[in-house]
């Protein structure tokens, strides 16, 4: 079990330490990591506030987030090449908190997720996560992508909606409504951000696209803006106050107090206040982040150990991420997770220890402080635009077409109901739902699989004839709730008219008390109808069960055998005997006997 010991362990900082006395830590494997750190910090600038705006809170909380929790998350956390900030699966849960509840609401969900996620990681939850389908997972980041692309297009486009509607398909509904009063000018910049981030990789520099593509789409705004455009940038559209009461616009280079979450606020809100009905809203929602954080921060997590052929610790990193989702609400940071493009860029960078997302949180601080004015001035248009590219990354449409193409019907159904609940619903219902339907699906294929053979006259199983009145009958396959009412059913209906049944369960690997169950009812049925069951060769969890079930064979209707050879011998001697005790001129069968004394 070593190669497992990563799915139980539980260690704070577990990466960093591991890292740390694998690679002796010197001058050259700090430069390895600062030229990662630097790297993934230009990438996490514009992706973080892109993502808080699409969350619905102002793009210098998503800073906040990267900083925070990119710094404490790697810090404490289980994986060595995690990078941890907003990521946009988040949006489709983050967002409706932010419409009902505002920044705190917010802020205090991500606190109690945060909670979660450390008694999860006590509770050792972390391995759980290999029972999770692919077809559940597909299904629910492809149907995030959908909706956080549908999302953009308020400000791809220009469109004016004063409030965005909670729900899927009203959003749909108010952006067509709004569609006949698009800006052209907005459209232009962001096809223009669209097509550097599309073009970019072309040039295979290692230079990401994410910042050209903001700093072209930046210039087109500028110069547009200054012909009359008005089209919408960070600085026009969001504005923060100073401690002294300053209003500015944009991002301010003062980074935040600590300060309890729920009071902190955007302008127009009021600190949350706390009521039964608030508590259990806020409690559904950091369910559902943390369940969300969870899932993505491990689907990393084992994504980089294929990469780097390293280990990481599940129990860790959930600890690590709740840690970091508790500290970050007290400076303004949102939700954060690790987030798989920015870790995978991370490992490709060069990235050694945890050391390098730390400094990437450094280099996001350094863009708050010093590049806070030139950070207002990114249009909307870009945002939106770098986003709709990272919903296309995230959706994985090339694995979703080869499960689509190659998958069992039962694996496709699981994911078109994961995709659409997303949609149309959110997250934790298509989850579980997806989950309950996955494992309704896969006990009956396995109950299925589960069958009965006669071996009677098999006789590479069977060395000698077998009496009148008896059948061998062998059974494969799991004995379980799902199967076994089935299976002892039809043996039922095979031991009409016979002596009795030898059954030979070498196949039978599982035995649940839902098979003891089914397995008393044959005996009844057999005992009724005079049928003897002779019972071969049990594994060994089957004969556990049934010894923890008190089950004791009488020795006459039923018998029980370490092997079929021995309860097939037992049966000849006992015909033997049978025919040696009977007279020697009476025939072996009584109704023979009387027929021919007539």
């Amino acid at each position: 079990m070593a190669h497992r010991a990563h799915l139980f362990s539980l260690k704070i900082a577990h990466g960093l330490r591991t890292s740390l006395s694998d690679t002796p830590y010197n001058s050259k494997v700090f430069f390895k990591d600062a030229m990662a750190g630097i790297a993934i910090g230009i990438i996490a600038i514009p992706l973080a506030m892109a993502l808080a705006i699409a969350s619905g809170v102002a793009p210098q909380y998503g800073l906040y987030t990267a900083i925070i929790a990119g710094f404490v998350i790697p810090l404490t956390g289980g994986s060595r090449f995690s990078v941890s900030g907003p990521t946009a699966a988040f949006v489709v849960i983050l967002y409706p908190v932010v419409q009902q509840y505002g920044l705190p609401g917010l802020l205090v969900a991500s606190i109690l997720a945060g909670i979660i996620l450390v008694v999860m990681a006590l509770l050792r939850l972390g391995r759980y996560i290999e029972y999770i389908p692919e077809p559940v997972t597909l299904g629910f980041t492809g149907g995030i992508a959908v909706v956080i692309a549908v999302l953009q297009l308020k400000d791809f486009l220009g469109l004016h909606i004063a409030d965005m509607p909670i729900h899927f398909t009203d959003k749909v509904l108010a952006l067509i409504s709004a569609l006949p009063d698009f800006s052209v000018w907005s459209l232009i910049t962001g096809l223009a951000t669209l097509l550097v981030m599309l073009l970019w990789p072309l040039l295979k520099t290692p230079v990401p696209g994410h910042l050209p593509a903001v700093i072209v789409g930046s210039l087109v705004a500028v110069t547009l803006n200054q012909q009359g455009a008005g089209i919408a940038t960070v600085g026009s559209t969001f504005s923060f106050v100073l401690p002294d009461g300053t209003v500015g616009a944009g991002i301010s280079s003062v980074l935040p107090d600590i300060q309890w979450p729920w009071q902190r606020t955007q302008s127009g809100e009021a600190p949350l206040v706390f009521s039964w009905s608030v508590t259990q809203d806020l409690l559904s929602a950091a369910f559902a982040i943390a369940m969300l954080a969870a899932i993505e921060s491990l689907l990393c997590a084992v994504v980089l150990d294929r990469a780097s052929g390293t280990k990481h610790s599940a129990n860790s990193e959930l600890l690590g991420q709740g840690i970091g989702n508790i500290i970050a609400p007290f400076f303004g940071g949102i939700t954060a997770t690790a987030a798989i493009a920015r870790s995978a860029a991370n490992l490709k960078a060069g990235a050694v220890t945890p050391i390098a997302p730390m400094i990437h949180a450094l280099v996001v601080l350094a863009s708050v402080v010093w590049l806070s004015s030139l950070l207002s001035f990114m249009p909307m248009a870009s945002m939106a635009a770098l986003l709709v590219v990272v919903a296309w990354k995230m959706s994985e449409t090339s694995r979703i077409a080869h499960l689509l193409k190659t998958a069992p019907p039962s694996d496709v159904l699981v994911f078109a109901v994961c995709f659409s609940l997303t949609i149309l619903f959110d997250m934790v219902i298509a989850i579980t739902a997806g989950l309950v339907l996955a494992s309704l699906l896969f006990m009956k294929e396995i109950a299925e699989m589960t069958k009965i053979s006669d071996i009677s006259r098999n006789k590479k199983m069977i060395d000698g004839e077998i009496p009148d009145g008896w059948r061998v009958l062998k059974i494969n396959g799991p004995l379980f709730f799902a199967a076994a009412d089935r299976v002892f059913g039809e043996l039922a209906q095979l031991g009409k008219g016979q002596k009795g049944l030898v059954l030979y369960l070498d196949g039978v690997s599982i035995l649940d008390s839902g098979g003891v169950a089914a397995l008393y009812k044959l005996l009844d049925t057999c005992r009724a109808s005079g049928t003897r069951l002779l019972l071969a060769d049990f594994q060994f969890q089957p004969l556990k069960t049934l010894s923890r079930a008190g089950f004791r064979p009488d020795g006459t209707n039923c018998k029980i055998f370490s092997e079929l050879s021995g309860a097939l011998a037992a049966l000849r001697d006992e015909e033997k005997s049978a025919a040696v005790s009977r007279p020697y001129d009476a025939p072996a069968n009584p109704e023979l006997r009387s027929g021919q004394s007539e």
